[in-house]
């Protein structure tokens, strides 16, 4: 089992990182998960998920119905008393998008849960993401928001592999050590760091030098393709030097996993 999480300065790439990885498991025969739990979701746009459908998915957070009989309260509510231990395992097959072998979940947040309150909603959403990461077969790629204050220890103790994505920048770099730091601090063992938008071998240059401790398993360059894919709304899989480089990054991830 391979379950990759990904976090960073927002805007960095770790939402092209997460789809092209997706599609490349996925042209492997493997069954993926892929997870958008970025409250700016946009993972499927990446995947290459048509627009009319796109609109049609409807984000976990947002489906009350379900929150509410598999909780035991109403979602917005705080302080009551709700299960802690809701059945979730049914979510991927019951709630996802098929696409190319891959199975797309949005997780989606409420405003309550976006202030980490202990609601329902949010609950919920921890347990669903734990579950994923914890107790499923399938690759298991999480394309999370840029911070991992919300990720539970339990979760992050599970995981195989984080990777951090930053660009050439201070600010990125700034990010990239706090989550670095924050996820070592959760029992994430394994934590790397994925170069993006590089010009040359000098931004590579000053990013290894600025995360001097850090595994930097890989980079991918700067690319007008990639801003030009995403204007059309084309994934950036059909970027042959995009899909190029994280074939590398995903063989380096692997190697270092087993």
């Amino acid at each position: 089992m391979r379950i990759l999480l990904y976090a960073g300065k927002g805007g960095v790439g770790k939402t092209t990182l997460s789809s092209v990885l997706s599609h490349l498991y996925a042209a492997d025969g493997k069954r993926v998960i892929a997870v958008d739990a970025d409250p700016d979701a946009n993972l499927a746009d990446a995947l290459g998920v048509p627009a009319e459908d796109v609109s049609r998915i409807r984000p976990i957070a947002e489906i009350t119905e379900l929150i509410e009989e598999r909780m035991g309260a109403k979602p917005g509510t705080s302080g009551g008393v709700f299960k802690l231990n809701p059945k979730v395992d049914d979510i991927p097959e019951e709630f996802g998008y098929r696409f190319n072998n891959i199975i797309l979940l949005i997780t989606g947040r409420s405003k309550e849960a976006a202030s980490g309150c202990y609601c329902p909603e949010n609950v919920f959403l921890r347990r669903l993401l734990k579950h994923l990461v914890v107790s499923r077969d399938e690759v298991v790629i999480v394309d999370m928001e840029a911070g991992i204050e919300h990720l539970s220890r339990g979760t992050a103790e599970a995981v195989d592999a984080f990777i951090v994505v930053v660009e050439p920048g201070q600010r990125s770099i700034q990010t990239a050590n706090t989550v670095k730091q924050m996820a070592k601090g959760l029992g994430v063992k394994k934590v790397f760091v994925v170069a993006n938008k590089v010009r040359g071998e000098d931004d590579l240059t000053f990013i290894r030098k600025q995360l001097s401790d850090a595994d930097v398993i890989g980079s991918i360059r700067f690319s007008h393709e990639i801003m030009e894919s995403d204007i059309a709304g084309i994934s950036p899989f059909t970027i042959e030097s995009t899909v190029e480089d994280i074939r590398k990054i995903k063989e380096a991830l692997e190697s270092r996993i087993g």
